[in-house]
């Protein structure tokens, strides 16, 4: 039978029987190893190989490549040990979860401001979004368990004259919550338990001391009844709503404020400017302790990385690519780590979470949202996963951690906005865990709703970290916290020796057009109040005529000259 069959055919049968038991594999392997697989592997005049090539071809016709089913284990095992090796890490599978239709907030009119904000705000009780309306800003509060679609006469909050370009609620008191407005105020606004019931015009309290508009305020995070507003007049003032006057004022900047950010007990506050710097001040001497202006890298928003003593900038590359940046607070001559994200052209927006070192970040017009694990030690970023989903988010709230579902093992929660829906999306942020126990190692101690420190120990210089509480019972605590507002509201003030309303050049057409109006009317107010003292001077004139004319006068002024004429 063998006789009968060809050369080629027997080569194949015996190299079969060669490799069907593992002793003539193994010496099989050797001898094939050492004689190059027996073909082509001859020396050449100039000490290369004949017959095979660089890259792993081992001998026969050019371009064929022979791979020997011997080498195979061993090739891998050299491949896989050549593999990068990636930290373990308990926040490598986190996944986002969107909430089922019937948990989401339909019909509402998000406002098509392009100003670059999230105008939503979240807190455990209610959800603010700023709306569309015309004829002044205003934006809805509803509470977080009204789901479903909005009746479009929804009550609202509508005292500014201008568009709201900003809203936070108070980190120690649920139902406080803070706006600001093209109409260059501040407003603070009292929502009753249950939500409103009427639209709100009257707010508890109205801040007037920047020159233009508002655009973003922040509250300081472990004292209460300090608020940060930085305006388009290059200034950040610090209020004191215990007096609801201004205290300090921050003048360093050259253009327009895109971000606040403080550190964990609100010591130091970082600013991203229009001017392209990177600053971190001290905000109660508004001293710039560092400052970057560093070419590759065009801040656009700033957070602090919690008690890391990190920064980390968001912005564009010298290509115009999407980038971020870590940088140490200390020393901000050159960033630690650059690392472009891609080429589109929304504005990226960073959260940090600082229990589980957590960063995500989502881009405006984008519907993806990315997350990364941060580290001080070598690689510092570490890329976890990305959400995709196909709407695109004009703004995200946060929901603070007392108020996440504990038991479901959520860590972060956002509230997207999608505007063209009139849609608000909740996307859970989840550790996949198999027992539904309590989890202590991803919900470690976190600020409650107490502050740390007051208005006053806080300008008198102490800093103080935040009250920490456990999740573990769920925090439910009876926030004991009252408003207070002053009763003078002072339309105005003087921080160390400046007038706050000092005259500043307009800018746009509308600043322009807004400031020739009013003085129009202030002309006119003061050509009407003049036409009154003109006749009042007049009236005075004629009694004092009438006066001097009387005939009583006239006969008192003959018998004083007959007596003087007798004497």
């Amino acid at each position: 039978m063998a006789s009968e069959l060809t050369p080629a055919t027997q080569k194949r049968e015996l190299e079969r029987e060669r490799y069907s038991t593992p002793s003539n594999y193994s010496s099989a392997k050797v001898a094939d190893v050492g004689l190059g697989l027996g073909r082509g592997r001859e020396r050449s005049s100039k000490g290369g190989l004949k017959g095979g090539c660089g890259r792993r071809r081992l001998g026969g016709k050019k371009g064929k490549r022979e791979t020997d089913a011997s080498l195979r284990p061993q090739v891998m095992l050299g491949w896989m040990s050549w593999r990068p090796t990636y930290r373990s890490s308990k926040f490598r599978n986190v996944y986002g979860k969107v909430a089922n239709r019937e948990h989401c907030f339909e019909g509402i009119p998000i406002t098509k401001n392009v100003h670059d904000n999230h105008f939503c705000a979240v807190n455990a009780k209610f959800l603010a979004i700023v709306t569309e309306s015309s004829g002044g800003g205003s934006f809805v509060v509803i509470p977080v368990t009204q789901f479903g679609r909005i009746d479009p006469h929804y009550p609202k909050v509508c005292g500014h004259q201008g568009n709201v370009l900003d809203i936070k609620w108070n980190p120690f008191h649920d139902n406080i919550i803070a706006s600001c407005s093209e109409d260059s105020s501040v407003r603070i606004w009292e929502i009753p338990d249950g939500g409103l019931r009427r639209n709100l015009t009257e707010p508890v309290l109205e801040l007037y001391g920047h020159s233009r508009r508002v655009g973003l305020i922040e509250w300081h995070p472990t004292t209460s009844g300090i608020l940060f507003s930085a305006g388009y007049d290059y200034k950040i003032l610090i209020w004191n709503l215990e007096i609801g006057e201004p205290v300090k004022m921050i003048d360093c900047h050259t253009d327009v404020i895109l971000c606040m950010s403080f550190n964990t007990e609100g010591s130091l506050l970082a600013t991203s400017c229009k001017d392209k710097k990177l600053r971190v001040i001290e905000p109660r001497s508004g001293k710039v302790l560092q400052e970057a202006n560093f070419k590759n890298h065009k801040v656009n928003r700033v957070v602090f990385l919690g008690n890391m003593k990190r920064l980390l900038t968001t912005g564009v590359s010298r290509w115009n690519t999407r980038q971020i940046a870590l940088w140490d607070q200390e020393d901000l001559s050159m960033p630690i780590v650059e690392e472009e994200i891609d080429g589109l052209s929304g504005l990226l927006f960073p959260f940090y979470d600082a229990d589980t070192h957590m960063l995500y970040l989502a881009g405006k017009g984008d519907g993806n949202i990315r997350y990364y694990e941060i580290t001080l030690e070598k690689p510092y970023l570490q890329y976890l996963m990305e959400f995709r989903s196909p709407a695109p988010q004009k703004g995200l709230g946060v929901m603070p951690k007392h108020g996440l579902d504990v038991g479901a093992c959520e860590v972060f929660r956002f509230y997207k906005l999608v505007t063209l829906k009139g849609l608000i999306e909740p996307i859970s942020m989840i550790v996949p865990r198999r027992s539904e126990t309590y989890q202590e190692d991803i919900y470690p101690m976190t600020p409650g709703t107490e502050p740390a420190l007051s208005a006053d120990e806080w300008l008198s210089g102490i800093n103080r970290g935040p009250v920490l509480v456990s999740l573990k019972e769920g925090y439910n605590r009876p926030n004991k916290l009252v408003f207070k507002a002053p009763v003078k509201e002072k339309k105005g003030g003087v921080v160390n020796g400046i007038d706050l309303l000092e005259n500043v050049p307009p800018r746009t057409e509308n600043e322009l057009l807004r400031m020739f109006f009013r003085q129009q009317d202030e002309l006119r107010r003061l050509k009407d109040e003049l036409t009154q003292k003109d006749i009042k001077i007049r009236q005075l004139e004629l009694e004092l005529n009438n006066i001097r004319n009387s005939p009583n006068i006239n006969n008192n002024n003959n018998n004083s000259s007959s007596n003087d004429s007798s004497i």
